[in-house]
């Protein structure tokens, strides 16, 4: 292997070593889960939220700057007694923070929408939701718009979906999510879509939808490869999402985490969240930085971490992948369509492994030790190299 082709080959692994989990300030206030959050510049938001003596209003914010949170107005204001509820949607839009449905005290289900302008320190009550009250629903926002739906109302799950116009004020019904109805599913935008996975069906589920503003239309995708499961949570930032923590049907708490990529309809297995597993935790993406902390796993949790996730790759090269990564005994190559040579090299560069191989057969890995490695594949005269790990 040249020197330029090692060298190339040695920044993605670099960026695979970004791949790791930091320890950030405890949240404010009391341990909690299933909380609401938005993000405003900077700042990033969580309202509301279960804890042992039952669910509350108060508001949170936390700096990426100054690592540090700070109380906020609660929701509601100062005469926003009875609002306190947990399991409800926050978002976005507009530069506002916006706070929807959830489930309040005496497990009442909601259907109000409240905004709060960072500027003037208020909140103010907007047009309630236009669908059955719930809790568990899940949101995401496409060009200023916030799309609601799914959840869990007086009569069972639901699957209807509705989108709000901030400035209109306004509620509208677009076409119903064709999975099963479910609650506590996860949410997010990637490339101008809406996607909907996992959640509470009546039986868990491990699915993954795409939605159409422009079609008004839903499509599904390929499956989470982990356990099926409810009370996860997810961000995105493209060309992949994320998907991690939750709670299985066997009632453990996972704390394994997942990239999907846009591009190749494929997922990715990432090192496992540092904090533990967890069930309706918090996810936030402030400035590009991803943090994630609170839930539950037997005991309510405060407990922060930032993600330092993987550099993305050039489109160029996007449609090749390793799977599954990390890997116990063997991994495959997807998006190679005729034999291609490889090499595994350890870290410093030693090749450890040649061969050839062709997508979806298997490289077997049974006499590598645990560790870091590179693999350079050369395709039509041109190199690239993934990397990977030998647990």
């Amino acid at each position: 292997m040249n020197v330029r082709s090692f060298l190339f080959c040695l920044l993605v692994f670099t960026s695979f070593g970004q791949d790791y989990w930091e320890v950030r300030d405890s949240i404010k206030g009391a341990p909690r889960a299933g909380m609401a959050t938005f993000v405003l510049g900077n700042r990033g938001y969580a309202v509301g939220g279960i804890k042992v003596d039952g669910s509350t209003r108060k508001m949170y914010s936390y700096s990426k700057p100054q690592n540090d949170w700070d109380d906020e107005l609660s929701l509601g204001g100062l005469t926003g007694g009875g609002l306190e509820r947990n399991l409800a949607c926050g978002f976005s839009l507009n530069g506002k923070g916006y706070v929807c449905l959830g489930e309040g005290l005496g497990s009442t289900f909601m259907n109000d929408l409240w905004e709060f302008d960072k500027t003037n320190q208020t909140w103010t009550q907007k047009a309630d939701f236009i669908g059955t009250p719930r809790r568990g629903a899940t949101s995401f926002v496409i060009n200023n718009i916030a799309y609601v739906g799914t959840g869990e109302d007086e009569q069972g799950l639901c699957s209807d979906f509705h989108r709000y116009s901030p400035t209109n004020n306004t509620w509208e019904a677009i076409a119903n999510f064709p999975g099963e109805a479910r609650r506590q599913a996860v949410g997010f935008e990637l490339n101008g879509y809406g996607w909907i996975a996992t959640g509470d069906a009546g039986v868990l589920k491990n699915d993954l939808w795409s939605y159409n503003i422009v079609t008004n239309q839903w499509q599904e995708k390929s499956n989470l490869p982990g356990n099926p499961r409810l009370g996860a949570v997810a961000w995105s930032t493209s060309p992949s999402a994320y998907i991690a923590t939750g709670q299985d049907a066997t009632g453990a708490y996972l704390n394994d985490v997942w990239q999907y990529n846009y591009y190749q309809n494929a997922w990715t297995q990432r090192n496992i969240f540092i904090g533990g597993g967890r069930v309706n935790a918090i996810a936030m993406v402030i400035n590009g930085s991803v943090y994630l902390g609170g839930g539950y796993n037997g005991s309510y949790l405060d407990d922060f971490f930032a993600y330092n996730g993987i550099a993305e790759l050039q489109e160029e090269d996007i449609l090749i992948s390793l799977y599954p990564n990390p890997s116990e005994s063997w991994v495959q190559i997807d998006g190679i369509e005729h034999p291609t040579s490889y090499s595994i090299y350890s870290a410093t560069g030693m090749e450890l492994l040649r061969g050839k191989t062709s997508s979806h057969e298997s490289i077997s890995l049974e006499n590598l030790p645990s560790g870091a490695y590179i693999i350079k594949l050369t395709i039509q005269n041109r190199t690239v190299c993934r990397s990977f790990i030998k647990r």
